[in-house]
């Protein structure tokens, strides 16, 4: 059930340039899945909507959430000043997340880029699975997740990368070349001969639509994240939509809300 509700910073970090790692204390983190995102207020009343961050992690006791954002314009300005012992008006929790039970027991990509990277730790958290290791890894009886992250940075500032090794193996692709492979994540798969049974996604567009076609030549099944700017953040507004196979049963037409529908979609859904 979505609603308004005070939170109170934890603490706050910058991790890399322009990019905050933010917890906060807010009984939102009860109902919290991995791929769900929240409506962060800015105080600053001339910025009225609610910017729409996605939950990183969720702590132990289910009563803090975890987001990391980048600084992209006034809203997100604001928050970086933000201190321990604010407090913070939230909207959430909003958005359709990740299907966990769809890579369970299999092996799985975790595929994120540059600020859709956040959202693949508490989905690696909920899967539960095991870490592939990188030479003569034994794959066991079949019944447990193994954990392929495969995430994409701009360089060498490889945030959250510590965070999840915790959970799988993880293997990066840098723009420049300067930590892991030279490239994107599809060229760090195809460097390491790394293979899944199903994909889970976040990043930029021109990503996601590369992780559908790969999908798809593969046969295998995808489910992606989209990033989009998002004004109401609860459906209302329409300013978020996807082309879809389906007619949506709000609008009627072949679209989809990312705020409410998504932002996760089977790849095949959308088209994108």
């Amino acid at each position: 059930m979505k609603q308004k509700t005070t939170g109170r910073v934890l603490s706050q970090k910058e991790i890399a340039p322009a990019i905050f790692d933010l917890w906060i204390e807010t009984s939102l983190a009860r109902e919290a899945k991995p791929g769900q995102f929240v409506g962060v207020f800015p105080k600053d009343r001339s910025t009225l909507l609610p910017r729409p961050i996605s939950i990183c992690e969720v702590n132990a006791e289910k009563k803090a959430l975890r987001i990391v954002y980048r600084i992209a314009g006034q809203g997100t300005k604001e928050f970086s000043g933000w201190k321990a012992g604010e407090e913070v008006l939230l909207l959430g929790v909003l958005g359709n997340g990740f299907p966990v039970e769809k890579g369970q027991g299999k092996k799985v990509f975790l595929m994120g880029g540059g600020i859709g990277i956040p959202p693949m730790l508490e989905l690696a958290k909920s899967l539960d699975g095991k870490a592939v290791q990188k030479e003569g890894w034994d794959e066991g009886d079949g019944t447990e997740t193994t954990i392929q992250c495969i995430m994409g940075y701009r360089d060498g500032r490889t945030f959250l990368k510590k965070d999840l090794e915790q959970y799988g193996t993880v293997y990066v692709a840098t723009e420049d070349g300067s930590v892991g492979t030279k490239g994107n994540v599809l060229d760090a798969i195809r460097e390491n001969a790394l293979e899944a049974d199903v994909i889970f996604a976040c990043g930029p567009m021109p990503m996601l639509r590369a992780i559908k076609a790969y999908a798809a030549d593969k046969g295998i099944p995808a489910y992606i994240s989209l990033e989009e700017h998002m004004a109401c953040g609860v459906g209302a507004c329409l300013g978020c939509v996807v082309k879809t196979k389906e007619v949506d049963h709000h609008s009627h037409v072949n679209n989809a809300r990312i705020c409410t529908d998504g932002p996760v979609f089977e790849a095949g859904e959308v088209e994108i």
